[in-house]
């Protein structure tokens, strides 16, 4: 897979800290493309792991995802900025309320990148994590802009009507492979259809699923219907 031109240098090791096994493989491809050997990739499914492998091999840059099995990836942001306030941490996670994401940056994160980003959105921004930059995804940035200039009135706002369903926010990509799903497509046709990698399908479907609290393509369909995001 060629996304962008290879950097000339990259800094390795370079630790991938995610619990999926799909997404470890496609930062893997990505972070390949832009040349990184594969022997200069370091893996870890859990904070614990995570803390293990850095204890016995320092790294020069690490993609932390928020939602880990044994706690919250920021708490390794906290400890490793401030153990080395130079290393250059992204975040590529689904996570994508208001508070998580200001704790993470707060904590040290140099950017926050949602998963749903397509592989050239990821890879662009890791290459400007690399060259020194702090990528934010754009709902991210929308997203504080937005909270710093309504907290306000957010504290006078009428509560929730009782029972209605709770807000889902889809990007217009999960959206659009959604309603191929509801259509009956394959992974593979979807890919072929919207010129995507399977993988790349795969891992919009799973940030779906986990966004929306599913375990099945009929579940998410349904809750997409029962909150209007399909006809």
């Amino acid at each position: 897979m060629t996304l962008l031109p290879p950097e000339p240098m990259v800094p390795g090791p370079l630790l991938i800290v995610d619990d999926e096994s799909l997404m470890q493989s496609r930062l893997s491809a990505i972070l390949v493309s832009l040349g990184y050997a594969p022997d200069a990739l370091l893996y870890a499914d859990s904070i614990a792991a995570a803390r293990a492998v850095r204890s016995s091999q320092p790294c020069a840059m690490a993609l932390v995802d928020i939602g880990l099995p044994d706690g919250t990836g920021i708490d390794l942001i906290r400890e490793w900025h401030e153990s080395d306030p130079a290393l250059p941490i992204l975040v590529i996670s689904a996570w994508s309320t208001g508070n998580t994401i200001v704790t993470a940056l707060q904590a040290g994160a140099t950017g926050y990148l949602l998963k749903e980003r397509d592989d050239i959105e990821i890879a662009l921004s890791i290459r400007s994590a690399l060259r020194g930059g702090a990528p934010i995804d754009p709902f991210v940035a929308r997203h504080i802009l937005e909270t710093t200039g309504t907290n306000a009135a957010a504290d006078s706002a009428p509560a929730p009507v009782s029972g209605a369903a709770p807000f889902v926010r889809l990007s217009p990509r999960e959206i659009e492979i959604l309603g191929l799903v509801s259509k009956g497509l394959t992974n593979r046709e979807i890919s072929e259809l919207l010129s995507l990698s399977k993988l790349t399908v795969e891992c919009h479907i799973k940030s779906i699923y986990k966004k929306m609290s599913v375990r099945s393509r009929t579940q998410a369909v349904f809750e997409a219907r029962a909150h209007g995001l399909l006809p």
